[in-house]
């Protein structure tokens, strides 16, 4: 049946769509203000002393941009849109990989700070970065990047060598000095199989079907048109039918924390959060042909765009004042008149990547030939040096004021009467002397500063906030995840973990723990039991005795070596098995060779 036949035919029947039952029920005119990521918690301290379990680590800073469409023709609309647009479901249907044929950015002088490059020379060693010749039956992609990261024994060394895959064939030196804080880049590959593996519309339409996303928790529905942002949202489960009914009528869909349903988002996120030493996440964002669904923005984080499928005309604007250079908070929804002429302008295809810094202003669109899904990766929330101080400085004060009397000292008695904004002009030699006293005072509490004990509340922060480690097969068969305890034959089966003094033994990964000195005592915490949904549960922590900690400090310093646990530094033996054993049942240390042969 012609298009034109069955929208004839729905209206007879009186028929509507998901988008326009939203709009009777919410208000046509309603505007739902842009879901923006979490700031990072400060991390109090825990009073308590026992072991606790917390999620952490997949979701966080949400950098907005528009995303691709499902992979499958899309079958005739069982809906009408409630606002007079042309019908945009049924062009871009196409497969998770649809063919999109090369297409010229618009014209736009490039800026300086817009960086392009073109495909690497095979055998170069940006093409080895970029994954180089494979071994046969290793795979390629993504997954196949993966799996080769996983035979280095060195985690630190893992998330290096991904972040310059992420940059290539910009050498990780260069992108620092020149783009990271200061200004985007646009890498365009030429190569549309880059990422393949990472995420596809069929990953979209498989984490719908398996019936755990929800509307506004796992899924936004968006859309922008006529300088109006709305969102859509119904209540309850995000069903496919509705879903993609949403989308065939122009909407865009952003799935939140893609990594709680995709283990190779997962994977790529939680080797990457050690390079940055700051929470990694990441939005999924399918945008139908010819539309946009965000309002010009700016974020608070570093914006990673990976172009998955199809693609997206992209504008970039500079920071308008020096305010929002480097901001603290996202913005609110810009209008058009707010922006100016773009400092960047181009088409991302399948393949592509563009970076821009918190504070540059940013808007993606569809053109009219093809869907666009994307990946945006974000990091450095709420991660500078002012967020430091913001620790810093209190416990600096409560310190001073516990250490020294001149903290203590009251205040002169007529100070009202010339201190204030009322008396900010007044030449007073009482105003000065005063002025005098509060520098003095500030210049000294960097001498009470607990600069450490500071940095280790924002890193138990930092392992609240990541993602668990996902395990290589080797490593699960020498951890407790690959124990084979069991129950067989009428009864539990190889139960007991048993570790001697010749056992070697190392950290999982040289990121997982942190020791921290708190009130409560010595606690130990950990990302092994993390949740992949951003903060579910809360931090986990082990509460240790003092003199283990010259233990926990030496296997970091050993990592990624093993050591027999004979070595350990504690007391007596007994102890030194007591403490490897703990760390190997919450999955923090691994056994150079399985404990038990199955």
């Amino acid at each position: 049946m012609a298009a034109g036949g069955a929208e004839e035919q729905r209206r007879r029947l009186g028929r509507v769509s998901a988008l326009s039952v939203y709009r009777r029920a919410a208000g046509a005119g309603r505007l739902e203000r842009r879901r923006r990521g979490t700031p990072l918690p400060a991390g109090g301290k825990r009073a308590k002393a026992r072991p606790r379990r917390g999620g952490a680590g997949s979701g966080g800073p949400e950098p907005e941009a528009p995303l691709p469409p499902p992979s499958a023709a899309a079958p005739p609309s069982r809906v009408e849109r409630a606002k007079a647009q042309p019908r945009r479901g049924e062009a871009g249907g196409g497969g998770p990989e649809p063919e999109v044929p090369p297409q010229p950015p618009p014209s736009a002088a490039a800026p300086p700070s817009r960086v392009e490059r073109a495909k690497a020379p095979a055998g170069s060693p940006e093409a080895k970065r970029r994954g180089g010749p494979r071994p046969a039956g290793e795979g390629g992609g993504v997954v196949g990047l993966l799996r080769r990261l996983g035979r280095l024994e060195d985690s630190r060394q893992r998330a290096a060598e991904l972040f310059g895959w992420l940059v290539a064939p910009v050498a990780p030196g260069e992108f620092l000095g020149r783009h990271w804080e200061r200004a985007p880049l646009l890498l365009r590959r030429g190569d549309p199989g880059y990422y393949a593996g990472l995420f596809s519309t069929a990953d979209f339409d498989a984490a719908l079907q398996g019936g755990e996303v929800h509307f506004g928790t796992h899924l936004d529905v968006t859309s922008y048109a006529e300088g109006v942002r709305e969102t859509h949202n119904p209540s309850g489960r995000a069903l496919p039918a509705v879903v993609w009914d949403f989308y065939q009528n122009g909407c865009s869909l952003r799935l939140l924390s893609p990594q709680a349903f995709s283990p190779t988002v997962w994977h790529f996120l939680s080797i990457l959060q050690e390079h940055f030493g700051s929470m990694v996440g990441a939005n999924t964002y399918l945008t139908p042909p010819g539309t946009q669904g965000f309002a010009p923005h700016y974020d608070d984080i570093e914006a990673f765009v990976l172009q998955l499928e199809g693609k997206k005309h992209w504008r970039v604007y500079s920071p308008r004042t020096d305010a929002e250079v480097l901001p603290q908070f996202s913005s609110a929804n810009l209008t058009q008149a707010e922006l100016g002429e773009p400092m960047l302008e181009t088409v991302l295809e399948a393949g592509d990547l563009l970076y821009f810094p918190r504070g540059f202003i940013h808007q993606g669109d569809c053109l009219p030939d093809a869907h666009s899904l994307h990946i945006t990766v974000s990091s450095y929330q709420r991660n500078s040096w002012g967020d430091l101080l913001e620790k810093l400085l209190p416990a600096a004060l409560q310190m001073a004021l516990e250490e020294d009397v001149e903290y203590r000292q009251g205040l002169p008695m007529d100070y009202l009467r010339y201190m204030g904004v009322a008396n900010s002009d007044a030449v007073d030699t009482r105003r000065t002397a005063f002025m005098e006293k509060v520098q003095t005072l500030v210049k000294k509490l960097i001498d009470y500063a607990p600069i450490d004990a500071a940095v280790d509340q924002r890193a138990k922060s930092f392992l609240h906030d990541c993602l668990p480690p996902v395990l290589t097969q080797s490593e699960k068969a020498q951890s407790v995840y690959g124990f084979p305890a069991r129950w067989q034959g009428g009864g539990p089966c190889d139960v007991d973990i048993l570790i001697t003094k010749d056992t070697e033994v190392r950290l999982l990964r040289h990121g997982i723990v942190r020791l921290c000195n708190e009130e409560a005592g010595v606690m130990l915490y950990y990302t092994t039991e993390n949740s992949r949904v951003y903060h579910k549960e809360e931090p986990k922590f082990l509460e240790i005795d003092p003199e283990y900690t010259d233990s926990i400090e030496f296997l970091l310093s050993s990592y990624p070596n093993h050591v027999s646990v004979d070595t350990l530094p504690c007391e007596t033996l007994e102890d030194k098995i007591s403490l490897a054993t703990l760390l190997f049942e919450k999955g923090i240390l691994t056994t150079k060779k399985p404990l038990v042969q199955v």
